[in-house]
């Protein structure tokens, strides 16, 4: 059965219209990867897109050893955005950022059981535990990536902790990584290259290119070809090395490492809330619910 749930959430991931929506679940018995590939073969919809919506707060930070040779990038989440502001939050978060480089936790579980660096009295556990009671809030570690180079490791913060970038490259300089780190930040690459692309992710997207070609009304012969120049475009887009370069966009971003001799060996991308979400208040029906009782 498609539900109007499933119908508002196609169209907030597709951007498509509802009836159209509504149409491709029907078709697809409310399968919502099927009907979302559906609306790309028929050019309604340019990319199956996850809902942006972010809604948990906090912060992302990171640290980088005066050596520069190790990093990390940390969510540290809150329930608003007011404490998020908070100085005693910043600071607990930056420490988080400074124990994950310093004492090497192999997950989040292993970081709160670790002594707290700045009192090995407490374990990070209980360090969080009395942060929650005294700023009268929830608070957790979400996750970090860490890095360690033989090159250098650079990092990047976007929008006061909304995103945090962690890169680890070979060759070039602290200026190079930096600008790598920015246009992780703004272009969102999902891999380093096309090799790093799984293969079943490419076949799908040529699958899906073919079909809006022939749903142009190209021949089989000429969709295979168009497939072929569109698909390049697609590792444009996700591919970090082959991204236009967001400081020119007339040379690839491979171009610039090569100018430069670096090379990127791996890379990180954090953004606050990502896949979470908030419950939303809708202020009207909350009056409503306390005029009526």
């Amino acid at each position: 059965m498609v539900t109007a749930s499933l119908v508002k959430e196609l169209r907030e991931k597709t951007g498509a219209g509802m009836m159209d929506c509504k149409k491709v679940l029907t078709e697809t018995d409310g399968d919502m990867e099927k009907a979302a590939e559906l609306l790309r073969e028929r050019g309604i919809a340019k990319a199956a897109k996850k809902s942006s919506r972010i809604a948990a707060e906090g912060l992302v930070v990171a640290y980088v050893s005066d050596d520069k040779k190790t990093g990390a990038v940390v969510e540290v989440n809150a329930e608003t955005d007011f404490v998020a502001k908070n100085e005693e939050f910043k600071t607990f978060a930056n420490d988080v950022a400074e124990q994950v480089v310093k004492e090497n936790p192999a997950n989040v579980e292993e970081l709160l059981s670790q002594k707290w660096i700045k009192d090995t009295s407490k374990t990070v556990s209980e360090v969080l535990t009395d942060k929650i009671a005294t700023i009268g809030e929830n608070m957790s570690i979400r996750r970090f990536v860490r890095f360690t180079s033989n090159g250098l490791v650079e990092k990047y913060i976007h929008g006061e902790g909304k995103i945090g970038v962690l890169v680890s490259m070979e060759g070039g300089n602290e200026e190079v990584a930096k600008d790598i780190c920015m246009q992780i930040a703004a272009a969102r690459p999902e891999y380093l290259d096309e090799t790093a692309v799984p293969e079943e992710r490419v076949a799908k997207e040529m699958e899906i290119l073919k079909a809006q070609a022939m749903n142009e009304g190209k021949p089989a012969e000429i969709a295979e070809k168009m497939v072929k120049g569109r698909i390049n475009k697609f590792y444009g887009e996700i591919c970090l090395v082959d991204q236009p370069f967001v400081k020119d966009p007339n040379i690839k971003v491979s171009d610039l490492l090569s100018s430069k001799n670096a090379k990127v060996i791996e890379f990180a991308r954090i953004e606050r809330g990502e896949g979470l979400e908030k419950k939303e208040e809708n202020f009207a029906e909350e009056v409503a619910k306390q005029i009526n009782g």
